[in-house]
């Protein structure tokens, strides 16, 4: 009381302010003003059992004060009961008991959770989703991928939906909630989020919320309502946070490998109706039968399609490259667009160049964390090394050509090499470097290499005809074999010819 009365003389004799106090007593404000304003001081004539007053009473304002600070601290970093007493012994020279500092905290933690905003149960009429992300790996063609997954959660029916992304980006979450809207044959009435930047640009007073650009467009495409929890608030969408749970234990353990993501996506889906044949935690009927209710309030899903892709006009440095994500990930075009400005198509696997009238150029697999990174596609610089052969050695398109190639090459004057690669630059544009590749290689092992049957080759392979076997050669002084014509065998295809 001591400290108490020094707390009330300084604001009401000396004319401190709060903070001053606060400061000089090293206490928070919020206590001091509580002194300050208290006007009932009769002493409670109920105690804790086992409590004892005389010994801790100099030293509650000090817990009172680490407590309250508590309150504005992560959970997992405020003062257990253990951690006080072990700063009044240190700090403070407390001679009492664990027991009694143990019995106290407990009493004021519950006093000031009183203090706290009740959770009051929300109630979500049929057609309501909520939407979150979970970091779950998975293997992509031999790969470990650091990755995500989007689940959706039905309240109502308690339904969930899953799929897998390599991201947490506006072109993961869209692509990944297109997927869910057209399994389910509707769109939700509302749909519930956090706060995360891929929608929320700034949170303003009142619970507005400015939204970028792109989700706005993808609201406005699909005419659903939008919902957003309060700030640090992820209990009030409690059905998908379960959900997220739910999911990666159920379908995402053991890490699953995958060859074609959104093959996976797919099964994902049919898996999660599946386990909607299972009895509802709280309403004794099954998920399915709940979530037909959900269906029936779901918005039509719109007649045009919603490009869920990213297009930037990036400008190509002087090996063609270009940058995204602040300049953390590049990637290749071709030579001819050195220096100029390209479009860039990005979606959430895939990043690809774009020419003058919007044609796939090169197509590169999306990078993905926050270290530097480069994808380098090779093909579309054969044209150039067609005039530079002599740099194939020292580039990865050598050593993606088969050996018997490799060694050909190695064997042929270099403008013959400038020609070949050439020829093997407009064979790739029509069906890809690997068939290319076989045509030269079969036109090399029948010892034809001029242009003309190459291009038979290929065309040849391509259509999947059988190759005949190439005719035998005779060398000079070598006489060929006689071949007899004899008239009389033609005779049987005419009419009204007899027959001895």
């Amino acid at each position: 009381m001591a400290k108490v009365h020094d707390i009330r003389k300084a604001f009401f004799e000396e004319g401190l302010s709060v903070s001053r106090i606060a400061e000089e007593q090293g206490i928070d404000r919020k206590t001091v003003r509580k002194y300050i304003d208290q006007e009932d001081w009769n002493q409670s004539a109920k105690k804790p059992p086992g409590f004892r007053p005389g010994v801790l009473e100099p030293f509650k304002a000090t817990i009172d004060a680490w407590l309250e600070e508590d309150r504005r601290r992560r959970r997992k970093q405020r003062h257990t009961a253990k951690r006080v007493y072990d700063r009044l012994m240190e700090e403070k020279k407390f001679t009492g008991s664990y027991r009694t500092v143990a019995l106290y905290v407990g009493q004021r933690k519950r006093e000031m959770g009183r203090d706290a905003q009740p959770a009051l149960p929300l109630v979500h009429p049929p057609g309501e989703a909520q939407v979150d992300f979970g970091q779950a790996d998975y293997i992509l063609q031999g790969t470990l991928v650091h990755g995500f997954y989007l689940s959706v959660s039905f309240p109502y029916s308690n339904a969930g939906f899953v799929q897998v992304v390599p991201g947490e980006n506006t072109e993961c979450l869209f692509e990944a909630l297109i997927a869910i809207f057209l399994f389910i044959g509707g769109i939700p009435g509302r749909l519930w989020f956090d706060n995360a930047s891929t929608m929320v640009r700034q949170i303003l007073g009142g619970g507005e919320r400015t939204l970028t650009d792109r989700f706005r467009r993808f609201q406005e495409h699909f005419g659903f309502a939008l919902a957003f929890c309060n700030p640090a608030a992820g209990h009030e969408k409690g059905s998908v946070e379960n959900k997220v749970g739910y999911h990666r234990r159920n379908f995402l353990v053991p890490v699953p490998s995958v060859q074609d993501l959104q093959a996976f996506n797919a099964e994902l889906l049919q898996r999660c109706a599946q386990d909607h044949q299972r009895a509802h935690y709280r309403k004794e009927r099954l998920i399915a039968e709940l979530f037909a209710e959900d269906q029936e309030k779901l918005l039509s899903l719109p007649r045009i399609p919603f490009d869920a892709a990213r297009y930037e006009n990036c400008l190509a440095d002087a090996y063609a490259m270009v940058a995204l994500e602040g300049g953390r990930h590049r990637y290749s075009t071709s030579p001819r667009y050195a220096g100029e400005r390209v479009q860039v198509k990005i979606t959430a696997q895939w990043v690809e160049v774009l020419d003058e009238s919007l044609r796939s150029v090169v197509r590169h697999r999306r990078l993905y964390g926050s270290s530097r990174q480069e994808s380098m596609d090779w093909l579309p610089y054969l044209s150039q090394l067609s005039r530079r052969p002599g740099a194939l050695k020292y580039t990865p398109v050598y050593s993606l050509m088969p050996e018997p190639l490799q060694r050909w090459l190695e064997a042929q004057p270099r403008p013959e090499v400038g020609k070949a690669l050439g020829l093997l630059a407009a064979l790739s544009q029509t069906s890809g470097f690997g068939s290319a590749c076989t045509a030269v290689v079969e036109s090399i092992q029948r010892g034809v290499t001029d242009p003309d049957s190459l291009v038979a080759l290929h065309e040849r392979l391509k259509e999947h005809a059988p190759l005949c076997e190439p005719l035998p050669t005779y060398s000079h002084g070598i006489q060929a074999p006689q071949v007899l014509f004899d008239p009389a065998r033609y005779d049987v295809m005419l009419p009204g010819v007899r027959h001895e």
